[in-house]
């Protein structure tokens, strides 16, 4: 069985401590190392190369953020940012930074094995609920500087209409109710938008759609 393999950064050892301890009790983990500050975070991915980094937001030197920022890219690892507030405002400079999403410290087991093993497959750890808040603070700030709306011209006509479809919340079962096409076909769709724009997961094809004004909040797709 293939293992996922996680880095835990946080500079609170008793953390770094217990969330290794509970996912160790898991076969299909592998915890490749820890780091108490971003810049070691950042060489210990890249000598570690895992596959999910459950990063804290603020650590002393380098931040969560700055550190996500440097590991964000098509290869590189997929952060899982750790915070105690619930959405605060850390929380979404580290999703534009590249983050792939956010749990929260006192998470039970089970939710924080299921959280590591979503973000590992790609999928975006944003559930229905925290989907219509983070659409709800861009409504708030208002558009920030992020990729160029140019890039969208990559996409043809149906995988523009997949990526306000997957900004809008919806899963591939319910797009693909939507469209009236397989789940299978979305799958392909969702594949192509974040290979043409270089995005490695849903969380930021989210984003992207807002931040270009693909999708306006508050606008259906």
């Amino acid at each position: 069985m293939s293992r996922i393999r996680v880095v835990i950064a946080d500079d609170h050892l008793v953390v770094r401590t217990g969330f290794a301890e509970l996912l160790d009790t898991q076969p299909d983990f592998e915890v490749a190392g820890t780091a108490a500050d971003g810049a070691e975070a950042v060489r210990s991915c890249r000598e570690l190369s895992p596959d999910v980094v459950l990063m804290d937001v603020r650590m002393p030197g380098m931040s969560g953020i700055e550190a996500t920022r440097l590991l964000a890219g098509p290869e590189g690892p997929r952060v899982l940012i750790l915070t105690t507030f619930d959405l605060d405002e850390y929380v979404y400079d580290a999703l534009r930074a590249g983050a792939s999403g956010f749990l929260l410290k006192d998470v039970t087991a089970e939710r924080l094995f299921d959280a590591v093993r979503v973000i590992a497959a790609g999928e975006a750890l944003l559930a229905p609920a925290v989907t219509r808040r983070l659409i709800g603070e861009f409504a708030r700030i208002g558009p920030r500087k992020g990729p160029a709306a140019a890039s969208l011209a990559r996409l043809t006509p149906r995988e523009t209409q997949v990526l306000r479809l997957v900004a809008e919340g919806l899963s591939n079962p319910e797009i693909a109710t939507r469209l009236v096409v397989t789940e299978e076909t979305v799958k392909t769709h969702v594949s192509r938008v974040l290979n043409k724009l270089g995005l490695r997961d849903r969380t930021q094809a989210v984003v992207t759609a807002y931040e270009t004004g693909l999708v306006v909040p508050g606008e259906r797709a």
